[in-house]
């Protein structure tokens, strides 16, 4: 029996309001950037913005440049950073801006590849930051923070004159890279004082198209003065151990027009601290700081993050009307050092939750070291779409079905809308949601009636739509002459190679994709495979198997020519676009890549690292030192890097100093949370290993991790008595980056790691565990895990 899935989209809305916000650009800039009630515009157009946040403190300045470059690889237009006034003042007057600190210096290096900056200026920040940032000096103040106490103020007007002196010339003013500024983080209820913040901050001298605030939980904000900003998360950390999956959570994963999460930070602040209505949906966009790009790990609740979690709830909220998609975190890092203290949130300084001492790894789609995790393929499928149909989806609005889930609990009913305008549109569909898998839905088909033109019913013939699946179809978009009525497959993004425009579609696995093309546009047709069959003002092309040489070819009626590429779902996840060679090109590869400049970096493990090309260039690419193979592959160009001696992972040898004792008594602290162990039985109780760090590691140790799989509770990693990495334990494997090391120390020394075991009645939330065996302390498998940079230039 088919489901009848339904929806009308409405006729056009009025023309957004304009010039009603208090939100200019800096007067005679290119390009400048304006708000509507809908979306943002830059130049005059659309502009869907893709912020990722990445703490510069909390990573080495020696590794920025390319860690941003693989932020914008994968498809991060902005960068968002906290401004941790308690990393840069931490003794009293002495504000340093050196090193790992410089902010102009990292600020800087967005502007040169071309990303947008958006400083979270505080001061008071949270980011699981021992005081949210502010600095012991201050909190041992006879004053009042996060209020408009003038003692509070005097202090504030100091930092932000210290942060404005570091970013002087990098307005946009100046042809900087500054779009925007966060003041405060998470202030419910003193709409006056983030006026006040605005204002000391603009007396100081930063300036910014737009002055932001996050609006979750309740919030007050000043009039219209701060652009609110929104969140949401898979995972939580901050809720209770024995709390399941919280509601918070499980609602972003149903497409709805509330934009509200009460669940963000409610940790520390009253369950209601609403007194005013909502803020006002017709006058500010949609637009988000903090969609869960992973989650922190506490030491009560240690929740586990999967790339699917990432991927669907970042593909709903475009599909429920987000106009700017900004994730916390897109990068991990690894608090620094305090000079008088350690620099986490914890339970001794009065927070509800203890974290781990250094790890702020957050399970990000790039990881502590660096690391390129799945999660960050999911996001780049979806960056690329926005970053070729952004300008069309961004006034788009969001449709919901007539037929739509009773409630959060609801697993039966298929969730899905569509962002349109009279015309055209994108088709969302989200059958995954995180701990509770969504059933298959079969016999499914959508029927879309539209205001100015004959509904759409696709597909043609009603198909299952999996579990686990998300994924967004095209509804009559319009590409370079050819209309394309619908597909069950998502664009991907466009190039020009051979003379044509190529769209790259991404089939969904357990679908098989279908093509609509409206006649009217089209002069002839070739598919590689598969049936052209016209039908009803349509052709119809179907049975095509998707791959890299699933290229169906399509001669337009105005005379253009158009490529159909309809690629698998997990090549479509290795597709890279940027500038290469003198052209747009895309990339195919597994690994981590980076475009820069004239040459395409890549990070592999592979023996011989490969990567495929569209358009290829005219002569294949040189690798130093390495001679490349190449090879067609179907609409691509392979080529394969011929390495030399084969790379792989081999086992790090652990030799047991000394077993665990008995687990610590649990110990429970604010909110009667439990709380991390002392010191004094990470020193006494714990497992102890020594690792010895093989020399030619040691000679050449950037791209080397030591790969740790372990039971039990808490985790350090020590250079002689200086503790260099930590864990809770949740489940992950635990990586630790050698170039992070003090070399020599670890040449004479080794490594040693302490691992505590978990007493059986402590209250904490490891999800997924079985029987006891994991409370006990042990590290079960070590790897050295090596990867290799190779760049290759224009041949």
């Amino acid at each position: 029996m088919v489901t009848p899935h339904r929806l009308r989209v409405p006729a056009p809305s009025a023309p957004p309001r304009t010039g009603h916000l208090p939100f200019a650009d800096a007067p005679g800039v290119p390009e400048p950037i304006e708000v509507t009630s809908r979306w943002l515009t830059r130049g005059g157009r659309p502009w869907f913005p893709v912020s990722g946040e990445f703490h510069y403190s909390r990573y080495p300045a020696r590794e920025w440049e390319e860690e941003l470059l693989k932020m914008k690889a994968g498809g991060v237009t902005a960068v968002a950073s906290y401004v941790l006034w308690i990393h840069h003042e931490e003794v009293e007057g002495r504000i340093r801006f050196d090193g790992d600190r410089d902010l102009r210096r990292f600020a800087t290096l967005c502007a040169r590849h071309g990303l947008d900056f958006v400083p979270r200026i505080g001061p008071w920040c949270h980011a699981e930051v021992r005081g949210g940032g502010l600095p012991d000096w201050l909190l041992a103040r006879a004053l009042t923070p996060r209020t408009d106490d003038p003692a509070y103020l005097a202090a504030v007007r100091t930092w932000f004159a210290a942060v404005a002196d570091q970013l002087r010339g990098l307005d946009r003013e100046h042809g900087g890279p500054i779009v925007a500024i966060q003041v405060e983080n998470e202030l419910y209820d003193q709409p006056g004082h983030l006026r006040t913040l605005k204002r000391l901050a603009q007396e100081a001298g930063l300036s910014a198209p737009l002055w932001t605030s996050t609006a979750w939980g309740g919030v007050q904000l000043p009039g219209e003065e701060l652009l609110p900003l929104y969140g949401g998360y898979p995972e939580a950390f901050w809720t209770e151990a024995e709390g399941g999956w919280p509601d918070t959570c499980r609602k972003h994963f149903f497409f709805t027009h509330e934009r509200d999460d009460e669940g963000i930070g409610a940790d520390l602040r009253p369950a209601s601290v609403r007194e005013a209505g909502p803020v006002p949906a017709d006058r500010f966009p949609w637009a988000t700081c903090e969609l869960g790009g992973g989650m922190a790990v506490a030491y009560h609740r240690r929740p586990r993050v999967e790339a699917a979690d990432v991927g669907a709830l970042g593909l709903t909220k475009i599909g429920c009307g987000s106009v700017w998609q900004g994730y916390y975190m897109f990068h991990g890092g690894t608090n620094p050092p305090g000079e008088l203290t350690t620099l986490q949130e914890s339970h001794a300084t009065g927070y509800p939750n203890d974290l781990p001492v250094l790890s702020y790894d957050f399970q990000a789609p790039l990881g502590e070291y660096g690391q390129v995790r799945p999660s960050y393929h999911e996001l780049r499928l979806q960056h690329l779409l926005l970053a070729c149909f952004g300008q069309r989806i961004a006034p788009m609005e969001s449709v919901l079905p007539e037929r739509r889930p009773a409630g959060q609990h609801d697993r039966d009913t298929l969730r899905w809308a569509v962002r349109a305008d009279g015309t055209s549109g994108f088709l969302f569909v989200t059958n995954h949601q995180p701990h509770e898998p969504l059933p298959d839905h079969p016999d499914t088909a959508f029927t879309i009636g539209f205001p100015d033109a004959p509904a759409l019913t696709l597909p043609s013939t009603p198909v299952t739509v999996p579990s686990g699946a998300y994924f967004c179809w095209p509804l009559r978009l319009e590409v370079a002459g050819l209309r394309l009525e619908w597909a069950t497959a998502q664009p991907v993004c466009t190039v020009e190679a051979a003379g044509r425009t190529v769209l790259v579609l991404a089939a969904t696995d357990g679908i098989a994709p279908e093509l609509a093309l409206d006649t009217g546009t089209v002069e002839s047709v070739a598919t590689p495979s598969g049936d052209v069959t016209p039908v009803a003002g349509r052709i119809l092309v179907s049975g095509v198997r998707p791959g890299t040489d699933a290229l169906v070819e399509v001669d337009t009626a105005d005379g253009s020519r158009v490529g159909l590429l309809i690629l698998d779902a997990a090549t479509a996840r290795t597709v890279y676009r940027g500038a290469a060679w003198g052209a747009e090109r895309l990339v195919l590869c597994g690994d981590g890549v980076v475009f820069d400049g004239d040459e395409v970096r890549l990070r592999s493990r592979a023996a011989e690292p490969s990567f495929a090309v569209l358009p290829a260039p005219q002569a294949a690419p040189v690798v130093q030192g390495a001679r490349v193979r190449e090879a067609a592959d179907g609409a691509f160009t392979r080529y394969t890097i011929e390495a030399g001696e084969p790379l792989a992972d081999t086992a790090a040898p652990v030799t047991p100093v000394r077993p665990a004792g008995p687990a610590p008594e649990p110990e429970y602290g604010v909110q009667g949370r439990a709380s991390a162990p002392a010191d004094e039985y990470v020193e006494t109780v714990s497992a102890e290993y020594h690792v010895d760090v093989p020399e030619d590691l040691l000679r050449e140790p950037a791209g080397v991790l030591l790969r740790l799989s372990w039971t039990g509770d808490v985790a350090r990693a020590y250079v002689g008595d200086v503790l260099v990495a930590d864990q809770f334990y949740s489940g992950r494997v635990w990586d630790i980056g050698l170039d992070r090391l003090p070399v020599d120390e670890v040449r004479a020394r080794g490594l040693r790691l302490r691992v505590l075991p978990l007493a059986a009645e402590a209250r904490v939330h490891v999800p997924g565990q079985v029987g006891e065996a994991w409370r006990e302390a042990g590290v079960r498998r070590a790897e050295w895990v090596v990867t290799r940079s190779w760049a290759a230039r224009a041949g």
